[in-house]
């Protein structure tokens, strides 16, 4: 059965063709990320399959049923969305956050439970926000910010996480904080995570599987070490590199060339 699956899905804004005809299956308790120039449909791509954007064709599939017919609440308890611009109410606390994450859980018949209690908790552990759950999210730094709002996203308890960009406005330290606790997530609960990446080696260290997106399709998918290639940087990114192997992790690490510039040899 598909967890997560888009079949020949268009996607548009207006009558501007964004994504055409993609077919794609989302690989089941692993790291998926998106890769692609800006302005390729990535983000289009990643919203559409939370159901936060509708298909001009095709279907999402979730779970073996076509997103289309879930209720709301149903598609809440089984992924849950970090979308790329997120600004919490003035004074919100990170613990108030985070207990938003559990909202499809609620209805006025059965209030806030242990097990929603347990989960909020267990949250802000991974994220190690426990010491800061009563301080207010916007008088936190921009890296523990990103972690209350994935914390949130966690208490949802969903087996898929799709993150739009989690690390944009980070800096090199944060990323590799958030993308670490992203990691150890997938590894030791086998969560489903798929992210939209801008930095192609980070993109090859984390990823199980990338997608690389150009000309409103797939261009291709697979682990880095199969399909990230000098042409495939090229092609996408319209950009001249080397392929090397990242010395600590062995994954592929794409370094940039100039053909116009005059190096400095030492």
């Amino acid at each position: 059965m598909k967890t997560l699956a888009a079949e020949k899905l268009t996607l548009a804004y207006g009558n501007r063709t964004i994504i055409r005809e993609l077919d794609i299956t989302i690989p089941e308790g692993k790291i998926t990320v998106f890769i692609g120039s800006n302005g390729c449909g990535k983000s289009t791509l990643l919203r559409s399959l939370a159901r936060l954007l509708k298909p001009s064709a095709g279907s999402i599939i979730l779970d073996g049923q076509s997103i289309s017919r879930l209720s709301t609440k149903e598609v809440a308890r089984r992924l849950a969305i970090l979308p790329q611009t997120t600004g919490a109410p003035e004074g919100l606390t990170v613990l108030q956050l985070v207990k938003q994450g559990r909202y499809p859980y609620q209805s006025w018949l059965q209030q806030w439970s242990k097990e929603d209690e347990k989960t909020v908790q267990w949250a802000l552990e991974v994220t190690r926000l426990t010491e800061l759950a009563e301080r207010p999210v916007d008088s936190l730094s921009g890296g523990q910010r990103q972690r209350a709002w994935i914390a949130m996203v966690l208490a949802q308890g969903t087996n898929a996480l799709l993150l739009d960009e989690p690390t944009t406005y980070l800096d090199m330290t944060h990323q590799i904080e958030v993308l670490d606790i992203l990691a150890d997530l997938n590894r030791s609960e086998k969560r489903t995570i798929v992210m939209v990446l801008h930095d192609i080696n980070l993109a090859c260290r984390y990823a199980d599987h990338i997608v690389a997106l150009q000309d409103q399709n797939v261009y291709a998918e697979g682990r880095p070490e199969d399909i990230i290639t000098e042409q495939l940087v090229r092609s996408v990114f319209h950009l001249d590199c080397r392929i090397i192997n990242d010395p600590i992790y062995g994954t592929p690490m794409c370094v940039p060339y100039s053909k116009h510039h005059n190096h400095h040899v030492l």
